[in-house]
């Protein structure tokens, strides 16, 4: 039910507009809109002229509420408040500040101390009431420290089951891969063992890694199921902990695995991980090594048939059998002539630089003076010789016996290197339990991994939806940073579905750069006197796809009305 109220403050009466329902069996305002003082509503009915505006503000708006209404959607707040309670002293609930976090994360990350001011730039406050003390960096950090890991589990399975039955995502294909992410913890610092050095990703050996495996729908690539890890373990090690975490809920959503196709590259191969894969009972499409199962790589030309011209042209394909990881399954060895193409021009630049290394140590050895002994020499001939393949093509020879006696000289087998092409390049080995599939299906189901990696991109790009910076150095925080910034990459993800299937085909940060043009500016007039000045809102002109993403995230619902 709707009434206008009136409340005395500061000598002066203003009017709201408030509705009002039962809650609990209660009567309670569940909303209410400012309207004005009595001369400002009158001046409203009869059309008068407001007079000029003293100042203006502006503020984001479209990218803020077309996030923010997909986490309401999920009722993101709702699920984490029921595992972590509200504290009696807190300004707003553990949800909230999650949901903020979140959001931010999408639109600008930044730090929890800089929070306060992006989100004094944005139009959130009319839809999120929270206090302006209440965004203290402090205020959430001990929200965070509300949640544990187990809490954080059961809040991220309820939050997978909502995005499937609120957006009926596909969960039959889905796509499994693993990242770490550098962070700036101090080496003494012992409050937080998930960040350790390892094989940094990002090149930053000097840098604690934290470790990421994600479970990705080929519908979307919207992360369903997430797994933090210390950085110095191998990715390996992780698949079993995942495939467990991804079958468990499967099984909550469908009560049946057999629809399940998990994809997943050869880096988490391994005879024990692949012993659990058959014994889950699921659907898998793998690789295997091609230089593993030299006998697929030399099936003849003749043998390769066209996968599906109109979908992958100039793609072929054997289908046979392979005995791999302690089982004999289906293999789709294929070939692909854009692969071939690049791994060409890719090992011609590889031969190209380890000659020019081998003309420099020829230049250093001809004159004589190297006091390196023969030993050591040949190390470093090895070790410009590392790279893949160069070994089947390229031979060296190391000849003298002292320091200045050393010369060295090499040879490029032209013939190795074009059956070395003949019989490598462009060729891949897909490894599948699902008989009765196409081989374009096989192909589309691996091919899906690529999701996972634009996640993984996405989760490095620091404009938007970004895992940095991450200024937290305990356990819990990091277990909660990861948990929202997966939320984040979720939530853009669903929203660029929403997009797509409304005919708008953008990418993440296309879609965001069109929902953050549009803005709202505030019209601020002031009589003179002491008060307050009045506030007119109104949001600024939209292209033609603004006013379709305005449509497809219905922000009618957080757009000003005065």
């Amino acid at each position: 039910m709707a009434s206008i109220v009136g409340k005395r403050q500061g000598g002066k009466t203003y009017y709201y507009l408030v509705e009002s329902a039962r809650v609990d069996g209660k009567p309670r305002i569940v909303s209410q809109q400012y309207l004005g003082s009595a001369d400002e509503v009158m001046a409203k009915l009869t059309g008068a002229e407001q007079g000029q505006p003293v100042r203006t503000q502006h503020k984001g708006f479209g990218d803020v509420a077309a996030a923010w209404s997909i986490l309401d959607r999920l009722g993101v707040a709702e699920v984490i408040d029921a595992v972590a309670p509200r504290r009696s002293d807190a300004a707003v609930s553990v949800g909230t500040y999650l949901a903020l976090a979140t959001v931010n994360r999408v639109v600008a990350p930044r730090s929890k101390a800089a929070f306060a001011q992006w989100w004094a730039g944005t139009a959130g406050s009319r839809w999120v009431k929270a206090p302006a003390a209440a965004l203290d960096h402090r205020r959430f950090w001990k929200a965070m420290d509300r949640l544990c890991e187990d809490e954080l589990r059961r809040v991220e399975t309820e939050l997978g089951r909502r995005m499937v039955t609120e957006f009926g995502l596909d969960l039959s294909g889905l796509a499994l891969d693993m990242t770490n992410f550098a962070t700036f913890i101090d080496s003494a610092n012992e409050a937080a063992p998930i960040a350790q050095r390892g094989r940094a990703k990002q090149k930053r050996v000097d840098l604690r890694l934290v470790g990421l495996a994600l479970v990705i729908t080929r519908d979307g690539g919207v992360p369903i199921v997430s797994h933090p890890y210390p950085g110095d373990r191998p990715d390996v090690t992780q698949f079993s902990d995942l495939l467990d975490a991804l079958v468990t809920r499967y099984r909550d959503l469908t009560n049946t695995v057999d629809s399940l196709t998990v994809v997943y590259d050869a880096g988490q191969n391994s005879t024990a991980n692949h012993a659990r894969v058959e014994d889950s009972g699921i659907g898998f499409v793998g690789s295997l090594p091609p230089s593993d199962h030299p006998e697929l790589l030399a099936l003849g030309k003749s043998r390769y048939i066209s996968v599906d011209e109109d979908r992958y042209p100039g793609l072929t394909c054997v289908d046979t059998e392979v005995r791999a990881l302690g089982v004999t399954r289906r293999a789709v060895v294929t070939h692909s002539p854009n692969l071939h193409a690049k791994q060409s021009r890719g090992f011609d630049q590889t031969l190209a630089k380890v000659r020019r290394q081998l003309a420099e140590l020829q230049a250093t050895l001809a004159r004589g003076r190297t006091r390196r002994e023969k030993a050591a020499v040949q190390d470093a001939i090895d070790r410009i010789c590392r790279p893949r393949w160069v070994r089947e093509v390229l031979t060296t020879t190391l000849t003298g016996d002292t320091p200045g006696s050393l010369r060295l000289s090499w040879r490029t087998d032209t013939k190795s290197r074009k059956r070395l092409e003949h019989r490598i390049f462009g060729k891949r080995i897909l490894f599948t339990n699902r008989e009765h599939w196409t081989a374009a299906e096989v192909v589309a189901a691996y091919r899906s991994q690529s999701e996972v990696e634009s996640g993984f991109r996405q989760l490095k790009d620091p404009a938007v939806v970004s895992f940095s910076p991450m200024h937290h150095w305990t356990d819990s925080k990091i277990r909660v940073h990861v948990f929202y910034c997966v939320l984040a990459l979720a939530v853009a993800h669903l929203m660029r579905r929403q997009a797509e299937h409304a005919g708008l085909h953008l990418s993440v940060r296309a879609l965001l750069t069109e929902l953050a043009g549009i803005e709202e500016t505030v019209l601020l007039y002031h009589d003179g006197g002491k008060g307050r000045p009045r506030a007119s809102r109104m949001l600024t002109d939209m292209n033609d796809t603004q006013h379709r993403l305005y449509e497809v995230f219905a922000l009618d619902r957080y757009a000003p009305t005065r």
